[in-house]
């Protein structure tokens, strides 16, 4: 199991990568995360950069 750090302007989350959803662009620079069984989280950085943390090694 892969857990991955997300920033928040509200607080931090730590993710089990494998959960990860989708990935919608939000307003101001934010991304909205789905979780699998649960409410998206509103998340610091582009899409591009939140999908480069899920995707890395």
């Amino acid at each position: 199991m892969k857990f991955i750090a997300l920033k928040s302007r509200g607080g931090d989350y730590l993710v089990v990568a494998e959960n990860v959803a989708w990935l919608r662009s939000a307003e101001n620079g934010q991304t909205s995360v789905g979780i699998v069984g649960g409410a998206p989280i509103l998340v610091a950085g582009t899409i591009e950069e939140i999908a480069a943390i899920i995707g890395a090694d």
